[in-house]
């Protein structure tokens, strides 16, 4: 772990998108200067190197290696586009929020119970979605192939802009799929009935008929759809409808045409290759968005439902909270006493970003715990000999 810091790449991204790579760093203070020096518009970070990245060409070909990584995801809204109605390309909104929150519910349930990974930390990306670092040791050793088998087994939703129907299930359910179709039914209903009526007029519910095997099944739907008043009641007959005809042989029907449907619009979309590669980057925590202005701010995976993109602390709105507690602590100073001891509070302690650091630093403490841990157990071996 000695130099572990150094051989990690840091990228800075600055004005006019000019990139910067493998750069690394002796340590904290030599970061913080550089960052002030070149200002960077975006930070984001990379693997622990065989080498010092910065030095990367002068090691002879083929010997500077990525060796270490967390295993990272990257959910972006946009990729929800064909199944959102209410916002498209970068913009998001309290409607489609929703997205985001299942799929942490859904991915970090995985990670932890299907997989056994102790230290996930959630990330909001300062614009429109959510990133996650799994951080457990065993995990940053993860070679190329096994992070692609990882982010396969927690893939659903496969295929193109052309393909219609994305979601394929049988009558053999993996757990995973049953607990994650068990995560959207809690959501479903008002997310996906009510928020975004998905069946709310004849070219909406054209878009979920072409998820349905053809047939008489087609013909029946479309007869009600056109009587019924609303997305509530067409899905109630849409789900009356499939389970009546699951006996039919050969026919795709059954309740799985209705959790088909389910997982398409509301489950988790991965970017695999984020995932996969060892040498890929992935945004700072805390780095500031540089088109919306706020901060990457940690996700506390205890109050997943009720964090609000749109409250989360700006650039702008820290720099005012600062300036007015510079304001207030200056006229403090100037009536109290000079024999008084001052006790220096941490600026970011005193801003809106202080329950995100909260959240960032526990997650820290048990990452430590943990390492800490490992190194007992290895030194009671090694006595044990």
């Amino acid at each position: 772990v000695k130099n572990y810091f150094q051989h990690r790449e840091f990228s800075f991204t600055l004005k006019d998108d000019i990139y910067i790579r493998y750069q690394s760093f002796n340590n904290q203070s030599d970061l913080e200067k550089e960052m002030q020096k070149m200002n960077p518009y975006k930070i984001d970070i990379g693997a622990v190197y065989s080498h010092r990245p910065s030095q990367h060409n002068t090691v002879k070909l083929g010997a500077f290696q990525a060796q270490e990584k967390e295993l990272v995801f990257d959910i972006d809204m946009t990729d929800y586009d064909d199944v959102r109605r209410c916002c498209s390309s970068a913009d998001i909104c309290s409607k489609c929020w929703t997205l985001m929150t299942m799929a942490i519910h859904i991915i970090d349930r995985a990670l932890k119970e299907d997989f056994g990974f102790k230290h996930r930390l959630w990330v909001y990306s300062g614009r429109r979605g959510v990133h996650c670092w799994v951080c457990d040791e065993s995990v940053r050793k993860l070679s190329s192939a096994v992070r692609s088998g990882i982010v396969e087994y927690l893939s659903l939703v496969k295929g193109g802009q052309d393909v219609r129907k994305k979601v394929h299930l049988n009558e053999k359910l993996h757990p995973f799929v049953r607990k994650s179709i068990n995560i959207i039914k809690k959501y479903f209903e008002e997310y996906a009935l009510v928020d975004q009526d998905i069946l709310e007029n004849k070219e909406s519910w054209d878009k979920i008929l072409a998820l349905v095997p053809e047939a008489p099944i087609h013909e029946d739907l479309q007869k009600n759809f056109q009587k019924s008043h609303n997305s509530l009641q067409r899905w109630e007959y849409l789900k009356r409808v499939a389970s009546t005809n699951q006996n039919i042989k050969n026919d795709k029907c059954g309740p799985w045409l209705e959790w088909e449907i389910m997982l398409q619009y509301c489950f988790p979309r991965l970017d695999i290759n984020v995932s996969k590669g060892i040498n890929h980057l992935l945004k700072s925590p805390f780095s500031v968005h540089p088109k919306t202005g706020r901060i990457s701010v940690p996700i506390d995976l205890q109050k997943v439902d009720q964090f609000d993109p749109f409250t989360v602390p700006t650039i702008s709105s820290i720099c005012h909270e600062l300036d007015v507690i510079f304001t207030n602590e200056k006229e403090k100073e100037e009536t109290e006493a000079e024999s008084d001891v001052k006790h220096r509070t941490k600026d970011y302690k005193k801003t809106s970003l202080a329950p995100y650091v909260k959240v960032f630093e526990q997650f820290l403490e048990n990452l430590d715990k943990s390492r800490k841990g490992e190194l007992l157990k290895k030194s009671d071996l090694q006595k044990a000999f």
